[in-house]
């Protein structure tokens, strides 16, 4: 199984299914795929036959949109291993250059919301448990002050508990 594999299995295990929550700034979403970055994947990938409306997206449809939209933009397979879940789990939910700058801050490194060789390099150099702590603490800061913390708080603190402990797995 490969790293990816293996961070997607996890990452669905918290998205699971179709949802169109009212307060989801997201929208519609199926596996954690909303209709936008569905939209966004299918005209730049025609060739992959994605289903138009995201309700109709398959599992594995949505692996595929992940690896695309998320992990290859990360620059996963270049990361720590213990790390590359947590950013890959953070950019789901969040935006992308906010998720690397959490990234680059908890590195040490100047936060521009680019990995680049030097934000590469430093990730790669970090001790890993400090890079995911920092990390995590840069993501429950945030997400704590956002307008829908009441409505999904509970469950985003469950679901960083368990991103926790999957970091000392990883190690």
């Amino acid at each position: 199984m490969t790293t990816f594999d293996k961070n997607i299995e996890r990452v669905l295990k918290h998205e699971g299914g179709y949802s169109n929550h009212p307060r989801d700034p997201g929208g519609a979403t199926n596996f954690g795929i909303t209709q936008r970055t569905l939209t966004s994947i299918r005209e730049k990938n025609p060739r992959l036959g994605l289903p138009a409306n995201v309700r109709n997206l398959t599992r594995d449809q949505a692996k595929t949109c992940y690896r695309i939209a998320y992990w290859n933009p990360i620059r996963g397979d270049q990361l720590p291993r213990a790390f590359a879940f947590q950013l890959l789990d953070a950019y789901v939910n969040t935006s992308p250059q906010t998720v690397i700058r959490w990234a680059q801050r908890a590195a040490g490194v100047a936060d521009d919301g680019i990995i680049g060789p030097v934000t590469l390099a430093a990730l790669n150099d970090a001790d890993p448990t400090d890079l995911v702590l920092n990390f995590m603490a840069s993501r429950m800061e945030y997400v704590t002050g956002l307008s829908t913390w009441d409505a999904f708080g509970k469950g985003w603190a469950r679901r960083w508990a368990e991103n926790l402990r999957y970091a000392t797995e990883d190690n």
